[in-house]
């Protein structure tokens, strides 16, 4: 399968530089110039994000706190931004914990913006990003950023399904029977479309971005593989296990009898509009049908099958590396962190197989 150019993701990277060009337009100078600096190494979605935190950062300078508020954020020098104290910080991260965004139109209520110790982390190694930039680049004398500690994160479980579960909602996803009679009527239009959905990301762990991104051409039923493209912008083929290729050939010979809008032609998964269906709809399309399938898991994603796809894959294997490659994740550590509970449980059967003398059922 040749490497072909993607049009959906150049259209979404054209997308976000015009978001970024729009937030960075009306914050200081030196916000452009770093993440311009990062273009080369980050893609366009981690630029981005960048961009929102340092627009969430400034505001919450400009708006809360004295020292900041005598100019407007564009026309701050790196003399100003020089100005910035521990207290500040300090401040920003309690003011992270619950704050109210202005909607442009008025006649919307301001949305409430909640974060909790994971997003407060991130969005001040955004700023100490920055900072971290200006003072390499000796446009300041120091960084005060790296005076605050960073929150500590508390380890969560991670959530996954169960075999019964996965039954469960790949049965949803086909007969909808446990459905509310209002979604009965959008599941049988979709049935297939998210059949093969939720086969793909179960059998394959895919991210979410990865699925909404396939086009119809990427799919090569005869091999049981696909392209997709990572969150670096590199494409890679992967395979799918039989189940999914039943699952994809079924959706396919309804894709090929459907017009698409025109600009979604190549998309894979439609939505019911006939353009390519968004990750918030996916993500939509999971939760109701693991509402049904997993009653008790009440936070199951689309990230969540991903590690249901990959604990089963290293229960089998017991190959971390292979679990680190099929997900895309450029270093085993990150597959050790998230999965570091199925090591240990790996750990455990050891000692149920190494028997001293003493033991019944040690053999000389």
């Amino acid at each position: 399968m040749a490497e072909r150019t993607n049009r959906y993701r150049e259209d979404m990277d054209a997308k976000r530089i015009l978001q970024i060009r729009d937030i960075t337009h009306d914050l200081p100078q030196a916000c452009g110039d770093f993440i311009r600096s990062i273009a080369i190494s980050t893609s366009t979605l981690t630029r981005l994000a960048y961009a929102i935190d340092l627009n969430t950062f400034f505001t919450f300078l400009h708006n809360e706190r004295i020292s900041f508020s005598d100019k407007p954020l564009r026309f701050m020098t790196d003399q100003d931004l020089e100005k910035l104290d521990r207290t500040d910080i300090i401040a920003y991260t309690e003011y992270l914990t619950y704050y109210l965004k202005n909607e442009d139109d008025s006649s919307v209520p301001n949305k409430v913006y909640v974060n909790h110790e994971l997003a407060i982390k991130r969005k001040l190694c955004s700023i100490r990003s920055f900072y971290d930039y200006l003072f390499k680049n000796q446009r300041i004398s120091s960084n005060v950023t790296e005076l605050v500690p960073l929150p500590k994160i508390h380890e969560k479980p991670i959530i996954r399904l169960n075999k019964d579960e996965m039954v469960r909602l790949l049965d949803q996803a086909q007969t909808g029977d446990q459905l509310t009679n209002h979604q009965q009527k959008y599941q049988k239009l979709t049935a297939k479309r998210d059949f093969a959905i939720l086969s793909l990301f179960l059998g394959t762990g895919i991210r979410v971005s990865e699925c909404v991104g396939i086009n119809i051409a990427d799919v090569d039923l005869e091999n049981n593989a696909f392209i997709v493209t990572r969150k670096g912008g590199n494409q890679v083929v992967l395979y799918f296990p039989p189940e999914v290729a039943d699952a994809l050939a079924e959706y396919m010979e309804e894709r090929s009898r459907t017009e698409a809008v025109e600009g979604h032609e190549d998309a894979l998964f439609l939505s019911l509009q006939r353009r390519r269906i968004t990750q918030r709809a996916v993500q939509n399309l999971v939760k109701k049908y693991a509402a049904v399938a997993a009653p008790l898991k009440t936070k199951i994603s689309p990230h969540k099958l991903r590690s249901t796809y990959a604990t089963n894959l290293y229960n089998e294997t017991g190959d971390i590396y292979l679990v680190a490659d099929v997900l895309g994740h450029t270093s085993v550590d990150t597959t050790r962190k998230h999965y570091a509970d199925m090591t240990d449980a790996r750990r455990r059967m050891a000692a149920e197989h190494v028997h001293l003398p003493g033991d019944p059922d040690f053999h000389q």
